[in-house]
């Protein structure tokens, strides 16, 4: 097997030992030695695969500590990317484009599962004048309950925040009011009167 080649089948089980062994952000992976071990490879082709996720902002090294995961949110390379990728116009509309579908997808089946207690935290919110486009969607997107989407809806939302400027205040009763009464219609057009500002 190549060098190269073998450094990506080590990425790809050092993905796995972290769902296998139910690592979230913030937790520590097993030392250079283990994953050797369980790998059965050299510690140097761990170290060099370890070195190419840190530069990913995947996981980071603390010295003395160890080897943590990061928080997805702080990944800085949707940032550095979209600062690079979104430079045409056509991707940027490439990404409006494909963040508009996801959210109305997610619009239709927030409106089927999300719970009270969602419901009141936007009120809450609302009334506190703490809420934002971004933070209201965030709790529409979780009330999928569907992981993948929510990930993929995160990093459209940070690659738009660097390619776009922010919207100006934006009026959301009408959308929290729609999803406690389970009016998709309603929720729909105001949040297409949100978009048609972008």
């Amino acid at each position: 097997m190549t060098s190269s080649k073998l450094y990506i089948e080590i990425v790809k089980k050092l993905q796995l030992i972290i769902v296998e062994d139910g690592l979230v952000p913030g937790d520590k992976i097993p030392s250079e030695r283990e994953l050797s071990d369980r790998l059965n490879v050299g510690r140097s082709s761990v170290r060099e695969a370890l070195r190419a996720l840190e530069l990913l902002g995947l996981i980071e090294t603390r010295r003395g500590e160890g080897t943590y995961i990061k928080d997805f949110g702080e990944n800085q390379l949707v940032q550095i990317l979209g600062t690079f990728i979104l430079q045409g116009v056509k991707k940027k509309s490439d990404l409006l484009e494909t963040k508009y579908i996801i959210e109305c997808e997610c619009i239709k089946l927030a409106i089927a599962r999300i719970n009270e207690s969602q419901v009141e935290y936007l009120e809450l919110k609302n009334e506190q004048g703490e809420l934002t486009f971004t933070s209201l969607f965030k709790v529409i997107v979780e009330a999928t309950d569907n992981l993948l989407v929510l990930r993929i809806w995160q990093v459209l939302t940070e690659y738009h925040e660097t390619a776009f400027t922010p919207q100006e205040k934006f009026e959301f009763a009408n959308i929290i009011k729609g999803l406690r009464d389970r009016d998709v219609e309603s929720v729909m057009k105001e949040y297409h009167r949100f978009v048609s500002n972008d």
